[in-house]
């Protein structure tokens, strides 16, 4: 029975963003465990471009940073591609916060401040476009003792690898064949998507054999280029990719210990492993060389000195630029690929100019009434006209 004068009023949400913690000190567990909602509370120092990128399309609703997202060592991208997607970013909140919430309990976020129900449990910097944006001009001062440490880092990485980099020792041969062949090679680099669907016209007209590079392999996949070969974690890649590819290669440590093959030996499939320190990325380009590759178009790598250097985590990954010199002038940017192939006149706009013209000969003809055109002709006519078509689309 309702009482006259009393009222049921619901209670107001506290101001600011709730959603679920996800909490690691190693980035990859995060990004394997956070969803649309979640709040990511990492300790990721000068935070790159490929993890923001993971971060936006997982839909997180904040991420939390214990550390620097921008140390000033070099102008990294990550600060600018959470805020441009529109999920709030804050710093130094201190490493303590990874101790005071668990993985899976709800946080909310106002302001600077992190809530635990009702207690304030850490509080840092709000990021905005306009702070990155300083961040980054002072980082830029950084660049060259970047390039410096990469360059000691490349001779220290060359000396490590001279025999997988000059002889390809290690590299493992495919059943998938790669001599003599077009090959395209798709990581998970800003835009990729987009890439990979400006490519479908030349992958329908070369037939390149596909290689995905962990989570790339999914999105090709759902856009109907299921990849023949999937390089990389494979706790990375879903599972309906992993059993459509043909062949899987797993990174594995120098000691042979490759993480994450026991998945791929879980579901029944079969994998190879490749022993070695450089990235996935550039292991999928060692075995487009190693393995005869004709031509190796990339989707989703680095094109600038700013990306390449915030890849390469402040010139702690090397391998990269001697891949690259390795391939020589094998290797070509998607992008142009691409352009080059709209550059082309369709086939359709082909076939209507083709049509066009037959049309207006018959019309010539017709008119004309001086020229006949002997009926066991026809057929000839006809049959060469279909052939052209089936070779403009061929």
């Amino acid at each position: 029975m309702k009482l006259a004068g009393l009222s049921s009023r619901s209670t107001p949400a506290p101001p600011g963003i709730t959603g679920t913690a996800r909490v690691d000190r190693r980035i990859r567990d995060v990004l394997r465990r956070v969803g649309p909602g979640d709040i990511a509370v990492i300790d990721y120092v000068d935070l790159d471009r490929t993890t923001a990128d993971a971060l936006v399309r997982a839909q997180v609703a904040a991420v939390i940073n214990a550390a620097p997202s921008i140390s000033g060592r070099y102008p990294n991208l990550g600060p600018e591609v959470l805020l441009k997607a529109g999920i709030p970013l804050v710093d130094h909140v201190g490493g303590e916060l990874l101790h005071r919430v668990r993985d899976g309990s709800r946080v909310r976020l106002h302001g600077g401040s992190v809530y635990a129900g009702r207690h304030e449990v850490a509080r840092g910097i709000v990021q905005t476009p306009e702070s990155v944006a300083d961040q980054v001009v002072e980082a830029r001062a950084g660049m060259s003792a970047q390039l410096e440490a990469f360059s000691a880092n490349t001779i220290e990485f060359l000396r490590r690898e001279r025999g997988l980099v000059l002889d390809g020792v290690g590299v493992p041969e495919l059943r998938v064949p790669l001599a003599d062949r077009h090959v395209v090679v798709v990581a998970s680099g800003a835009g990729h998507a987009e890439d990979v669907r400006a490519l479908k016209r030349y992958v329908r007209h070369h037939k390149p054999v596909l290689i995905g590079v962990e989570q790339a392999s999914d999105t090709m996949r759902k856009l109907g280029f299921v990849p023949d070969i999937v390089v990389g974690d494979p706790t990375m890649v879903e599972v309906g990719t992993l059993k459509a590819a043909s062949e899987i290669v797993v990174p594995a440590h120098p000691d042979g210990h490759a993480p994450g093959v026991e998945r791929v030996h879980d579901l029944g499939i079969g994998a190879v492993t490749f022993p070695a320190t450089a990235n996935p990325e550039d292991l999928a380009l060692l075995l487009c060389e190693a393995n005869g590759a004709a031509l190796v178009v990339t989707v989703g790598f680095q094109a600038t000195l700013r990306e390449f250097l915030d890849s390469g985590r402040s010139g702690s990954n090397p391998s990269t630029f001697l891949t690259r010199l390795k391939l020589g002038t094998k290797i070509v940017d998607g992008r142009a690929v691409a352009v080059l192939h709209r550059a082309r006149m369709s086939g359709l706009g082909l076939l209507l100019l083709g049509l066009v013209a037959v049309a207006a000969a018959a019309v010539a003809l017709a008119l004309s009434g001086t020229a006949s055109v002997p009926a066991e002709e026809v057929p000839r006519w006809w049959n060469a006209f279909v052939d052209w078509c089936a070779e403009l689309f061929s």
